[in-house]
This record gives structure tokens, sequence and C-alpha cells, in this order.
């Protein structure tokens, strides 16, 4: 072995040694609120990852869409199609505020689709419940962030992961969450004229 990787060997020796020590201590165990917001590509993209590592385990989980319910969707209808059973897929939006441009409706399908993921949450049997796009149900005043907060902090129950997508999440539930990424947009094709494609965005 020459100098150098012998040096290196000596190195990473000491960084395991570190980081054995400091997962030594990480045993506690608990359901996570999971938020990945921000005006980047890929909220949805990582919640529907947690889904699929869900499934590849063969554990029990669910989808609620608030919003993007009439866009088309590779992965949700892959799971609607293949893992009917072990997650159940409940499209409870009917589009974009701007394309439905009827407030009480936007509303009443949001208060409609809370409750879904109260009774999702609740049933243990659940190992994960993902909340698609809640937080532009929240940031429009459809639903009340208190009510969300209260329920998430106080019902969920201790073993269950919660993962709520969506741009401009509540302080709040920010407050509240074990695991908040942020999506920083920094380029977007979109911006130079290309049109969402399939297999990108949907």
């Amino acid at each position: 072995m020459s100098d150098e990787n012998q040096q290196h060997a000596e190195r990473m020796k000491k960084v395991k040694a570190a980081r054995d020590k400091m997962m030594a201590k990480k045993t506690d165990k608990k359901g996570l609120i999971i938020v990945y917001t921000g005006d980047g590509k890929g909220k949805s993209t990582a919640g529907f990852g947690m889904i699929f590592r869900h499934i590849g385990h063969g554990i029990k989980c669910a989808i609620v869409q608030f919003i993007k319910g009439k866009w088309p969707s590779g992965e949700r209808d892959m799971i609607k199609e293949r893992f009917p059973d072990i997650c159940p897929v409940h499209v409870m939006g009917e589009g974009f505020t701007w394309e439905t441009q009827d407030k009480e409706r936007d509303k009443e399908m949001a208060a409609a689709a809370w409750e879904k993921c109260k009774e999702l949450v609740r049933d243990e049997s659940n190992s994960m419940v993902l909340m698609d796009e809640i937080n532009i149900a929240l940031r429009y005043d459809y639903l009340d962030i208190n009510d969300v907060v209260t329920f998430l902090r106080d019902e969920k129950p201790h073993m269950t992961h919660v993962v709520l997508t969506g741009r401009n999440a509540h302080p709040d539930l920010i407050e509240i969450a074990d695991l908040v990424t942020e999506m920083k947009q920094v380029k977007h094709p979109f911006k130079s004229g290309i049109a969402a494609q399939v297999g990108v965005e949907y």
C-alpha cells in the first residue's frame, strides 16, 4: 500500500470510529412529519420516492392528492394499477386554482381530502401517508392550519410517517416537522419556453 493510501486508510479509520460512536446514540424511532417545500421542482417527486421505498419493502402506505387530480402522473398511475392493495391512491383535487376558478368548490374538495387524510393516518396499518400538495391548500386558506397542526401533533399515531408537499409550507407546519427539505429553483426549462414533458414533469 502506498503512503498516500496508508494515510487515507488511517484518516478513514478515525472517521469511521467517530461515525460509529455518533450512530450508537441514535436509537430512538418514531413516525416522522416530513415536509418538502420550496419553489424548486421535485417536491411531489420526493414524496412519491418515499412511497415507493415503502412499497419496495412491502409496507402499507397511502396517498391523498389535493391539487393535481386532473394532471396525468406516471408514478401515480403505476401505483394505482400495480400496487392498489399496499398503497391506495385517493385523487381528491380537481386541478390548480386558476383552472377551477371556483373557490367554494376548491374549499369543499380540500376539506374532503383532509378528512380522508385523517382517516388514513388514524388507521395504524398505514405506515406512511403522503399528503401531496396540501401546502397549496393551506396557502390559500382552504384548510385551517391550526386544525392540521393540532391533528398531526395530538392524534397522529406514534409510528406513522406523514409526508406533506407543496410550495410555501406554513411556518407552524415547519415548526412541528421532524424533517423539512426546501427545494430551491436555480434553473427551470419552463422559463426557456420548454413545455412540461412526459417522464420529467409527470
